[in-house]
């Protein structure tokens, strides 16, 4: 367990590293006590600070989400991170890869919510009763560290490695649309390069989304109605070059596109 000034040294070590784009050393590295808990902490310290300088919390964004970075990782849970308004993309506007060190996209399948969530005791069936509409989406994500030399506190303190996000034009009530069997395929420049299915995400998507509802809860934040939740990529995440042109196509829910440059 860190001490708080040590907490707030490493929040503002990664707020720097993003602002400079230059990566740190892994937090891990130097202090190897550090705790999923003081990895929380951190990355609220600079959320709290985004919002109290005009940011928005939009939403949240669910990482380790499959079984396969889960054991890569060592843990047995997904870990969260803060989606904010301005980190928000656009399907006709390229981004600027120099805004980012190490950026990557991952394909998702994203929860519009109708509704607010419970938290403690939230179920699949609770999320799909409060979602307004699933959509296509892209998760772009990004490292504060140097070389993605990560371990699980690192990513966590690092608002889960969260850079941006863009959602399609689709939305698709919950109920009519299999949610546990969306297959996805994810294009650049044309070439396929990857390609899974929804049930990549612990077996079902909204199975994320419930078990971020009540991990949240815990740190006193509730999933309201209006918020974007990005539940786990569908597929491995894939690196950006500038130049390049995405689109994640989605059995029965559409397809967004997404530009670097």
């Amino acid at each position: 367990m860190l001490d708080v000034a040590t907490r707030d040294e490493l929040a503002a070590d990664l707020a720097e590293a993003e602002r400079s784009r230059r990566g740190i050393a892994p937090l891990t590295a130097a202090y190897p006590d550090i705790d999923v808990v003081d990895a929380y902490e951190i990355q609220l310290i600079n959320i709290r600070q985004r919002v109290a300088e005009g940011a928005r919390v939009v939403g949240h964004k669910v990482g380790l989400s499959s079984k396969v970075m889960q054991q890569m990782m060592g843990v047995d849970e997904p870990d969260y991170g803060h989606l904010l308004d301005e980190m928000e993309v656009f399907e006709s506007t390229p981004v600027q890869t120099s805004r980012y060190l190490l950026p990557r996209v991952e394909v998702e399948v994203g929860f519009i919510l109708g509704e607010d969530l419970p938290g403690a005791g939230c179920t699949e069936d609770d999320v799909l009763a409060a979602t307004e509409a699933v959509a296509p989406a892209i998760e772009l994500i990004d490292t504060r560290i140097r070389d993605w030399k990560i371990a699980l506190c690192d990513t966590i303190a690092d608002n889960a490695s969260s850079a941006g996000f863009v959602l399609g034009e689709a939305r698709v009530g919950p109920n009519d649309i299999d949610i546990t069997g969306i297959d996805a395929k994810l294009t650049r420049s044309g070439e396929l390069i990857a390609q899974g299915r929804s049930d990549a995400v612990l077996g079902n998507p909204a199975t994320a989304v419930a078990w971020l509802a009540r991990k949240v809860e815990s740190f006193g934040v509730r999933l309201r109605k209006g918020d974007i939740v990005l539940p786990g990529s569908c597929t491995v995440a894939v690196d950006v070059r500038g130049g390049d042109e995405f689109v994640a196509d989605f059995a029965g829910l559409g397809a967004v596109r997404l530009t670097f440059q």
